[in-house]
């Protein structure tokens, strides 16, 4: 256990990092005493429990199950639609890059329908499918979709022309030149897509959460954690809600990171 914190600690990202949340916390506590203190709002935070009492709601509701279920609910709902959408988008964007003919039918209606924000979906979504879980993983779905076609198809168009033409005169296939070229060099825009479209992922699904219900507190996800919490009041649980909101993202993007470097190498030299 030293050895590990003595390796944790000597890691100048791990140490910038902890002193960053503890200079947040630092801030934090400080605004929202300023009021009992000075008797102004002067950082505009003063009606936010301080982080002791977010701890305190924090240690309140980790050992209930209920808590634990909506952590479960939401991230089961982020990784199915989010896959769907790479296993849907990343083939959809890469057609829209090679084949002219395939571009010319589904790119218009695909960017007529690329500005709809996905939770303007939510109301349709609830009425056309059968039921709430259905329409959560539809805007789900669409949520990282568009965002992830949209890096593919730009990644791969701006591969240099040059290399494709060398690779055409040494005698490769169109096969070669997609699986050594084409998708190599749109691998960047690939997990740079899938980022961007974990991120709106999560936004999409707490957002549709809080609208449809989400079913009952234990199943409901944390979007529907949030709500319960503000309509019984409970500003500090709306805090907790929110860090931990937080935390399953930056956990989410960790593992796109991983997934990445895997496949890309290179990319840690940077």
């Amino acid at each position: 256990m030293t050895n590990f914190l003595q390796t944790l600690f000597h890691n100048t990202t791990t140490r910038r990092g902890i002193g960053a949340i503890v200079i947040f916390l630092i801030i934090w506590h400080i605004g929202s005493q300023l009021v009992e203190w000075t008797g102004y709002d002067l950082l505009g935070i003063g009606l936010v429990p301080p982080p002791v009492d977010v701890f305190t709601a924090f240690l309140g509701v980790m050992p209930k199950t209920g808590y634990w279920m909506s952590w479960v609910a939401s991230f089961s709902r982020v990784i199915t639609g989010f896959l769907v959408a790479m296993l849907v988008g990343i083939p959809f964007g890469l057609l829209l890059a090679v084949n002219r003919y395939f571009r010319g039918v589904f790119f218009p209606p695909f960017e007529i329908l690329r500005p709809i924000p996905p939770l303007a979906w939510v109301p349709a979504s609830l009425i056309f499918w059968p039921t709430n879980e259905m329409s959560i993983a539809f805007v789900t779905f669409l949520g990282a979709f568009f965002t992830i076609v949209i890096n593919v198809l730009g990644g791969a168009r701006n591969i240099d022309i040059s290399y494709l033409r060398a690779a055409q005169s040494m005698g490769a296939s169109q096969f070669d030149l997609f699986w050594k070229i084409v998708l190599p060099g749109t691998l960047p825009s690939i997990f740079t897509g899938a980022a961007v479209g974990m991120g709106i992922t999560w936004e999409v699904v707490l957002a549709a959460e809080m609208i449809s219900g989400g079913g009952t507190q234990g199943g409901g996800g944390l979007g529907f954690f949030i709500w319960s919490s503000y309509m019984g009041g409970s500003l500090e649980q709306i805090i907790v809600g929110m860090i931990s909101i937080g935390i399953a993202g930056y956990l989410s993007s960790s593992a796109i990171r991983k997934i990445g470097f895997h496949f890309m190498p290179w990319r840690r030299l940077f």
